[in-house]
This record gives structure tokens, C-alpha cells and sequence, in this order.
């Protein structure tokens, strides 16, 4: 297979997967199911920035290293939303966000 090809399919393969992370984002109402499709949108642009980050079939260590610290950064994110879920969960006892009602007094 041709080096140049392999950062190409890296970057495809990361956009669906943030594709998918995007409609399980919009689509799922439980909470966890939200976070975890967030996790993979979030994996999904790393992949794909990973893989236009590519010059001849050598990698670019800026991009890495982006990639790197937003991994770092995804985690502590995703530790403190499984924290306030489980907040939610011992207040409501449920796992689903409230639905807002539109408040047509102020308007």
C-alpha cells in the first residue's frame, strides 16, 4: 500500500467515527450513552487529525502532540462529566437531562 494512502484512510476513518459520535451525541437522551458517543466524536477528530497531519508517509510531531495533549484533556473532561452524572443520578435518581419547557411569559 502507498505510504500517502494511509494518512488518507486514517482521516475517513476519523470523520465517520466523529460523524457517528455526532448523531449519538443528538440522538441518545441517556446521559452515559451521550458521554460515550462524545468520546468517540472526540477519538474521531484525533484520528483524523493524525492522519492529515502526515507529510510522504512521515508523521508531523505537532499534530501528535496536539492529538496528545487533547487525549489528556478528553479524559479529565469525561472524568468530570461521569462525576456530574453521577451527581444527577443521587439527586433525580434518573440519567436522563430534564426537558426544558419553553417559558412563553417572557416574551
Amino acid at each position: 500500500m502507498n505510504p500517502g494512502w494511509t494518512g488518507w484512510i486514517f482521516a475517513l476513518t476519523g470523520t465517520a467515527l466523529f460523524v457517528s459520535g455526532i448523531a449519538g451525541v443528538v440522538l441518545q437522551d441517556h446521559l452515559l450513552r451521550k458521554i460515550l458517543a462524545f468520546n468517540i466524536m472526540g477519538s474521531g477528530a484525533f484520528l483524523a487529525l493524525v492522519g492529515l497531519g502526515q507529510r510522504d508517509g512521515v508523521a508531523d510531531p505537532v499534530p501528535q502532540a496536539m492529538v496528545l495533549t487533547g487525549i489528556v484533556v478528553s479524559i479529565a473532561a469525561t472524568a468530570l462529566a461521569l462525576a456530574l452524572a453521577r451527581r444527577l443520578l443521587h439527586l433525580t435518581g434518573r440519567m436522563r437531562l430534564p426537558r426544558q419547557v419553553p417559558d412563553d411569559r417572557n416574551e
